[in-house]
């Protein structure tokens, strides 16, 4: 295996030499060795820390850091080269984790090693991950006769062949649709900017004109900034329907769905649960599916009352001002701009100067600086998937390195749209005594920078770059030495979004926002009545928008508890009824937002969503603590790091809330915060 730079540990990844055909090589020698390894160990009398867990812990770390990896550039770099390379071994690596999750030996061995005297003298990071892999192994069927074990197997590997043709459908559904516009007139109400970006873009594929794609740079600004309103529902139609019966029909997930929807479904009663819900829920902080549901109808019966108001209100804005007798859902966007605009004096469009992104990242790393006594420095010469990619060291009080992130901020073909962060080394200490440091990849979308322009953000960019800090902080600042624990190891789903709902509070207060703020051509933050509109503006929609992730959420909890394999058209039902429940908008009947759910189809997220609004519960009651005491208080900031940043998953996330903030978390303090209360 020489040679192959995704098995040199040395330092960091090799980019510029990773190639697709290293990918099986890597993976299946590292399989083997964990597969000889786990026999090897598994048979010992005396099993110990030292003798069986961290070396099993070392060689699994690794080919979890490179299949990390591979899965972190066929995101960020797809071609069909990495997808096959993918798609290749990942059932190799599907095949290894069943096999491991059943192995008869290793599970005793480590039911011996819970049992024995020294587990008692362990710290709580070592018996946390202890406890996490014994529950692992009994929701892998552990306990399961022969056949049924065959047929788990079976299962896992068709899940993760159907979560990855999901993913690839959107992204070439997303891809291949593009719209060209040689008649400027057309664009009418687009920026100077996103003009000038849709001109690249046709310049970029040799075409006259401007190109407009779904890449949601491109969508969003069309959505709303154009005056074109046929263009408008166009570009909406093209986007709501990606990946579904009604685009191009060789890539159409509602078969993959129904799938999907049905091998969880027989995972779950396999493992003996009602439904993929109760078994998606034994990981989590909530403690049944029902729990869950009362607390998203709960939330909707008291938001959707506002939100209505709301969209009434912007309905008889567009009629009064406009002469739009009806509000279709691809005008929300547009007229909602243009009443934000005329009731606050706020265009998102216009405020983009004031946000270039260097100036937005180094205000950031000054509230890193002011709250978590943090040094967030630039490094040079690192080896990187593409040309825009910076990396960057963090550094505490004492000037110790706690770990580094590479980041990927514009949007490019063959990129995955969103963002996101993945820990891809996590701080651990290894068999040999020596401390890893945890490394990450934080990556965005946002608009390049035009030539000789930077990359100017719109306000909610900034939000967006803020939510994945706060991941990222949560994967760095971690003090825990265990690796199946470190960082956001080990953290219920339905905590994890806590520290990145939390961070994107200081976008929206005074002091932090002159910080990260300075316009473009004079460097000068955010004047005293832009920034009291902005605030002014902060709640505008907001039961609206919450109504949004509601919809989502019940969709997704709706989809996992309801579920039975004889429904014939069940996902569009279910689909129906939260939309009447939920939105306040009238949908077209083309409108298949499922089809391109990546989270719940291709990601973690699966009977996981409403883990958003559980998570903004928990963080906008931890911000009141911030707000009462002073949003750049250091000894406050310190006391989340101390209670909720360093601890990883080694405890209850209720128990480390409880720390910081004194009680119990009150839904009342998110209500507050929007508005809605």
């Amino acid at each position: 295996m020489q040679g192959n730079p995704l098995l040199d540990f040395s330092g960091l990844p090799a980019f510029s030499k990773i190639k697709p055909e290293h990918v099986k090589p890597a993976i299946d020698f590292l399989i083997a060795e964990c597969r000889t390894l786990t026999d090897k160990l598994s048979a010992q009398t005396n099993p110990t820390w030292q003798n069986f867990y961290l070396p099993l812990a070392d060689v699994n770390t690794k080919l979890s850091q490179v299949w990390t990896l591979v899965g972190h550039l066929k995101g960020v770099k797809s071609d069909d080269a990495i997808r096959k390379a993918h798609e290749v071994s990942q059932k190799s690596m599907t095949d290894y984790s069943t096999w491991a999750g059943q192995h008869q030996a290793l599970y005793q061995a480590y039911l011996t090693l819970k049992a024995s005297p020294e587990f008692q003298q362990y710290d709580l990071a070592q018996q946390k991950a202890i406890d996490d892999v014994l529950l692992d192994f009994r929701l892998s069927g552990i306990s399961l006769p022969e056949d049924k074990r065959a047929d788990y197997a079976k299962i896992m590997q068709t899940l993760s062949e159907l979560g990855s043709k999901f993913s690839n459908n959107v992204l070439d559904a997303t891809a291949k649709w593009e719209k060209r516009i040689q008649d400027p007139a057309e664009l009418a109400g687009l920026s100077e900017r996103a003009l000038a970006a849709a001109k690249e873009s046709a310049e970029s594929k040799n075409q006259s004109g401007y190109r407009i794609t779904l890449d949601y740079p491109s969508y969003s600004a069309v959505m709303t900034y154009c005056e074109n309103a046929a263009l408008r529902e166009e570009v909406y139609k093209a986007y709501v329907s990606r990946a579904s019966e009604l685009s191009d029909h060789t890539l159409d997930n509602s078969p993959i769905i129904d799938q999907i929807l049905a091998q969880r479904f027989a995972l779950a009663k396999l493992l003996d649960f009602d439904s993929y819900a109760d078994y998606s829920l034994a990981t989590k902080m909530a403690e049944n599916p029902q729990q869950v549901l009362d607390f998203l109808n709960d939330l909707v019966k008291r938001s959707r009352p506002q939100a209505q108001k709301e969209l009434a209100e912007l309905a008889e804005y567009a009629k009064t001002e406009f002469g739009v007798p009806t509000l279709n859902a691809w005008d929300v966007a547009f007229y909602s701009q243009k009443q934000k605009n005329s009731r606050y004096a706020v265009n998102d469009e216009a405020l983009r100067p004031y946000f270039p992104e260097q100036k937005v990242l180094a205000g950031l790393f000054e509230i890193c600086k002011r709250l978590f006594n943090l040094t967030i420095l630039q490094k040079d010469g690192v080896d990187v998937w593409d040309d825009s990619v910076r990396f960057f060291d963090v550094f505490d009080g004492q000037n110790q390195l706690l770990g580094s992130f590479y980041f990927d901020p514009y949007a490019r073909e063959n990129k995955r749209s969103g963002a996101w962060m993945n820990g891809v080394i996590s701080r651990q200490k290894l068999a040999d005594g020596n401390l890893e440091k945890p490394v990450a990849f934080l990556v965005c979308n946002f608009t390049k920078p035009l030539k000789d322009k930077p990359s100017l953000l719109l306000h909610q960019e900034v939000e967006t770059l803020f939510h994945e800090f706060g991941h990222t902080l949560h994967h760095l600042l971690t003090q825990v030495d265990v690796a199946a624990v470190s960082g956001i190891n080990g953290v219920p789903w339905d905590a994890v979004e806590y520290p990145s709902q939390m961070l994107e509070n200081w976008c929206w207060q005074a002091e932090s926002l002159k910080l990260i703020s300075g316009h473009i051509d004079t460097g000068e933050p955010l004047p005293d009545k832009l920034l009291e509109n902005i605030l002014q503006a902060q709640n505008y929609q907001s039961a609206y928008k919450m109504g949004r992730q509601l919809q989502y959420g019940l969709l997704d909890f709706r989809l996992h508890t309801e579920y039975q394999p004889t429904k014939a058209g069940f996902v569009r039902q279910i689909a129906n009824e939260v939309e009447a429940q939920v939105s306040v908008v009238a949908l077209p009947p083309y409108y298949r937002f499922e089809n391109a759910f990546n989270h719940i189809f291709a990601g973690g997220y699966a009977a996981g969503y409403y883990s958003y609004m559980w998570a903004d519960v928990l963080a906008a009651d931890s911000f009141s603590r911030f707000a009462e005491e002073g949003i750049l208080n250091r000894e406050v900031g310190q006391a989340f790091v101390d209670h909720i940043l360093s601890q990883g998953g080694t405890r209850s996330p209720m128990a480390l809330f409880k720390q910081f903030r004194g009680r119990e978390p009150r839904l009342d303090a998110l209500l507050k915060q929007q508005g809605i209360l």
